[in-house]
């Protein structure tokens, strides 16, 4: 048993700086996708609401599919579809060269645009909470539409939609574990190899539990510090 749990030290043999390794991709993977696809989603929802038929039509048809799409199909729909279409590219300019896409570079926009997707449909609920007189009232008191979207509309959207987004990195968080099947060392490849060299899965599975876990606790946390915070004027004009 104690040599088995030996196997998650530091020393030679030992997987233990193998897998905080892959839990650092992991995490940076999730950060990166974050900022891009909660970004990519707000936009999407601004379109669904657009008086443009093009933009409301572009907008629903990019939610309807990466909502609809498995998240693995995605990924491997962006991997290889990229490496095909630019050895297309190459091939058409008579350029001879070997083209292999960084898998750190498709999860991250394969993982990104599903997020805007389901975060969009969060942003467009939010935006629905908003009352229409506030938009009259920043119209009367002459502020441009920049002006009334940063200043009012944002920040009650995002302490409206905070809860629901907050699942979304959730579900993101999840979704990274997909990037082993693309070759990417992040914390299931790690796990996999661990398993496959050692023969002791439920250990190895277990610590991937424990660092994934510990990754949803932590983002509980914060969360629930960044819903108290962008809810404080809300909370005291209540009170």
């Amino acid at each position: 048993m104690f040599e088995s749990i030996a196997l998650l030290g530091f020393g030679q043999g030992s997987w233990g700086l193998a897998l905080l390794q892959g839990a650092f991709v992991t995490i940076a993977l999730a950060l990166c996708c974050l900022p891009f696809g909660l970004a990519l989603g707000l936009l999407v929802a601004m379109g669904s609401r657009s008086r443009s038929t093009l933009a409301r039509g572009t907008a629903y048809g990019f939610s309807t599919v990466f909502r609809g799409l498995p998240e693995l199909l995605t990924l491997f729909l962006v991997y290889y579809g990229f490496e095909i279409a630019v050895e297309q590219i190459f091939a058409a300019a008579h350029i001879d060269a070997d083209v292999s896409i960084n898998p750190f570079f498709a999860a991250f926009v394969a993982l990104s645009v599903v997020l805007a997707a389901f975060s969009s449909e969060v942003w467009l609920g939010a935006f629905k909470s908003i009352p229409k007189g506030q938009y009259e009232a920043a119209h009367a008191l002459g502020l441009s539409k920049a002006k009334t979207f940063f200043s009012i509309v944002l920040p009650q959207l995002l302490r409206i939609a905070l809860p629901g987004l907050s699942n979304n990195w959730l579900t993101l968080l999840k979704d990274t574990a997909l990037v082993s099947t693309i070759s990417l060392v992040d914390v299931m490849r790690q796990t996999n190899l661990a398993v496959s060299e050692t023969k002791e899965p439920i250990l190895f599975y277990g610590a991937a539990c424990a660092i994934y876990l510990f990754f949803s606790a932590l983002s509980g946390r914060l969360f629930a510090f960044a819903e108290h915070h962008f809810g404080r004027g809300h909370h005291r004009a209540r009170v």
